[in-house]
C-alpha cells in the first residue's frame, strides 16, 4: 500500500527544460503543481572546468539515467545495450543543465513537410514505408510561444536569420561574441554563396534577468554554468515558479506508474522516494521526461481501461521514432592556431542553405536536409582524438602529430532530419531490465536509403565548407552516425487517434487530463536542435490546460 500525498492540481513528472516551462506558466496562473524529479538539486558551485569529470566520467549522468540506458537493435535480432550516448541528466533543470544552449526555431517548411513535398515533387518522392506527416499546427501558430520562451530564458541571436520564419520582434540579446574560427567559417560560407549567421543561444551575451554575461570559459557543454549565465531552467523558470509558493519539488522521486480510473481518466502518479512507495493524486498529470522515458512510463501504466498502456489504443505508443543523423567532417589548417578550446559550442556559425527544402531536391534521392554548423569548445582530451586515419591512435607518431597540429584542427557538423518509418519504434525490452526489475526501453531503428543519401550529400557540403575556409586535408567517418540525444517520436501529436497518441495540444486522445511534453511529441525532427521547439510546445500545452481547467475541475 502506497503512502498518499495531499491532493494537488497538477503532478508534473520531470522538471527539465519542458517541465520547467509548464511549471512556470501554471503556477503564475494560480495552479498548484507537484513536480516529481528523479535526480537531486544541484548548485552552481558544483560546476567546475574539469574535462575528465564532466566529459570522460560524465558526472551529470546520474545513476538513474546511467542504469537505464535503452537497448538497441538495428535489425530483427536481439537488442543489445545501446551505444548511443544518451547523456540524460536527472536533476532539477534536467538535461538543460548541461546542454550547450543552441536555441533554434524550426523552419516553417518543417511543419508541413509532407504536403509541401507532395506539392513540389509528387507523392512518389516519399518512401513507401515512411510515415511522414504534417504537424497539426503551423509555424505561425507556434511563433508566439517561441517568442515567450526566448524572452523568459534569455536567447542571444541575430534576426532576421536567413530562411527563417517571420517573427514579431527580435531576440532579447545580441549574438554571442564572434571568435576567429567563427569569422573564418562565416567568410568561407559567404564566398561559396551561402548565407551564414551566428548560432542563436540561450547564453547571456550581456547581463540578463539578474544574471551575468557568459565568460566563454569553454566548459559549457556537459557541464552546468557556475555563473548561471546559461538559460537552463534551474536558474530562471524554476525559481520563478517556486517564488509563487505553488510549486512543490520532490527530488530523487522515481515515477513508476500513472494511475487511471475505470473510465480511463488519470488520477495521479505512483513514485518511489526515500525507499517508500508513494501516490500523488491530482486532477491532471503532465509527463515531461526524456523521449525514451515518456514512452516507457506510458507503456508501464497499463490498466483495464488502457490494456496496452496509456495512449496505445491504436498501437501508436512508441511508433514514429526517429533520431537526428549527424555527419561531421574534420579539417587541418596548418600553421593556424584555431584556439577552439576557448568559447562555447553555441558560439558558432550556422548555414541553412541545405536545410529543409531550401534547395532543389530533384534527382537527389532524398528529402529534407539539415543545418550545417561549425562550433568552438573542443577541449584537450577531445582534441587528442581528432587525428586523421593516416595517423596512429597512440604512440610516438601520434604524439608528434598532435604537437604539430592539435591546435589546427577544425570541424563542422550537420543535423539531418531523417524520416520516420513504420518499422522504427520504441517498446519495452522483453529481456533487459534495470536494477529495479523494470523493463528498459528498446529502440528499433534502421536508417533508410533516404538517410544514407542525405548524409552523403551533407558530408560533401561540410567538406566543401572546410576546404573553402582553408583546410588542406579533410577526413570523416563514413558510417551513419546516430545522435542519441536528439531523438523524437513515440508520442506523436496529431488530429487522428489512429496515427497519433496525442491531440494537437499534446493531450492523450483517450485520457484528456494527461498531457505529454518534449521531443517525443514531435511529428518530424527538423534540421535544428530541438530544445526551443519543445519548450514552445510545452508553453502552448500549459496554456491549453489553463483553458480546459474549469471543465477538468467539474469532472474531478
Amino acid at each position: 500500500m502506497s503512502a498518499w500525498d495531499d491532493s494537488t492540481d497538477v503532478v508534473l513528472i520531470g522538471l527539465g527544460a519542458c517541465g520547467a516551462v509548464a511549471a512556470h506558466v501554471l503556477t503564475a496562473a494560480g495552479i498548484r503543481v507537484t513536480a516529481l524529479e528523479a535526480g537531486p538539486r544541484l548548485r552552481a558551485d558544483q560546476m567546475r572546468s574539469d574535462e575528465i569529470r564532466n566529459d570522460v566520467d560524465g558526472w551529470l549522468s546520474w545513476p538513474k539515467a546511467a542504469g537505464e540506458v535503452p537497448t538497441l537493435r538495428m535489425d530483427e535480432g536481439e537488442a543489445a545495450p545501446s551505444w548511443w550516448p544518451t547523456l540524460m541528466v536527472n536533476a532539477v533543470g534536467g538535461t538543460a543543465v548541461h546542454y550547450p544552449g543552441a536555441s533554434f526555431r524550426l523552419l516553417p517548411w518543417n511543419f508541413r513537410s509532407r504536403s509541401a513535398t507532395v506539392a513540389r515533387y509528387g507523392e512518389a518522392a516519399i518512401p513507401d514505408d515512411a510515415t511522414l506527416a504534417d504537424w497539426p499546427l503551423d509555424y505561425d501558430e507556434l511563433e508566439p510561444y517561441y517568442d515567450r520562451v526566448e524572452y523568459a530564458i534569455g536567447v542571444a541571436g541575430a534576426a532576421p536569420a536567413p530562411f527563417a520564419g517571420e517573427r514579431h520582434r527580435g531576440y532579447p540579446m545580441p549574438p554571442l561574441r564572434r571568435s576567429g574560427w567563427n569569422e573564418l567559417t562565416d567568410d568561407a560560407a559567404r564566398r561559396l554563396g551561402w548565407h551564414p549567421y551566428p548560432t542563436p543561444a540561450a547564453l547571456n551575451s550581456e547581463p540578463y534577468n539578474g544574471h551575468p554575461a557568459c565568460t566563454y570559459c569553454g566548459h559549457c557543454s556537459g557541464n552546468g554554468c557556475y555563473l548561471q549565465a546559461k538559460g537552463s531552467p534551474d536558474g530562471n523558470l524554476i525559481p520563478l515558479a517556486e517564488a509563487t509558493g505553488r510549486l512543490r519539488v520532490v527530488t530523487d522521486a522515481r515515477a513508476t506508474r500513472i494511475e487511471t480510473d475505470e473510465h480511463g481518466r488519470v488520477t495521479g502518479v505512483h513514485y518511489l522516494h526515500d525507499g517508500t512507495e508513494r501516490f500523488a493524486p491530482a486532477r491532471a498529470v503532465l509527463l515531461a521526461t526524456f523521449t525514451y522515458e515518456n514512452s516507457r512510463l506510458l507503456l508501464l501504466s497499463g490498466s483495464p481501461a488502457h490494456p496496452g498502456g496509456i495512449g496505445n489504443a491504436h498501437g501508436q505508443l512508441g511508433a514514429h521514432f526517429v533520431p537526428h543523423v549527424t555527419p561531421s567532417v574534420l579539417g587541418l589548417f596548418p600553421g593556424r592556431r584555431l584556439n577552439l578550446h576557448t568559447g562555447t559550442w553555441a558560439q558558432g556559425t550556422v548555414v541553412d542553405d541545405w536545410n529543409g527544402d531550401n534547395f532543389d531536391h530533384t534527382g537527389l534521392g532524398f528529402l529534407g536536409g539539415g543545418a550545417l554548423m561549425s562550433a568552438n569548445e573542443v577541449r584537450p582530451i577531445a582534441a587528442s582524438q581528432q587525428t586523421p586515419p593516416t595517423v596512429p591512435r597512440w604512440g610516438g607518431e601520434w604524439k608528434a602529430w598532435l604537437a604539430r597540429n592539435a591546435a589546427s584542427v577544425g570541424s563542422a557538423v550537420a543535423q539531418f532530419e531523417s524520416l520516420t518509418y513504420a518499422g522504427n519504434r520504441l517498446d519495452l525490452d522483453p529481456v533487459a531490465k534495470d536494477r529495479h526489475g523494470v523493463p528498459r526501453i528498446r529502440i528499433t531503428y534502421r536508417p533508410g536509403e533516404n538517410e544514407r543519401r542525405g548524409v552523403a550529400f551533407l558530408r560533401e557540403r561540410l567538406t566543401e565548407w572546410l576546404v573553402a575556409a582553408g583546410a588542406t586535408e579533410t577526413w570523416t567517418n563514413d558510417a551513419v552516425h546516430i545522435e542519441g540525444r536528439h531523438v523524437y517520436g513515440g508520442t506523436r501529436i496529431g488530429r487522428d487517434p489512429r496515427d497519433s497518441v496525442l491531440d494537437p495540444f499534446g493531450f492523450v486522445h483517450d485520457a484528456q487530463n494527461l498531457a505529454v511534453l518534449g521531443g517525443s511529441t514531435f511529428v518530424t525532427s527538423g534540421g535544428h536542435n530541438p530544445t526551443l521547439t519543445a519548450q514552445a510546445l510545452a508553453w502552448r500545452t500549459a496554456e491549453e490546460l489553463l483553458r480546459r481547467w474549469p471543465a477538468l475541475r467539474q469532472q474531478s
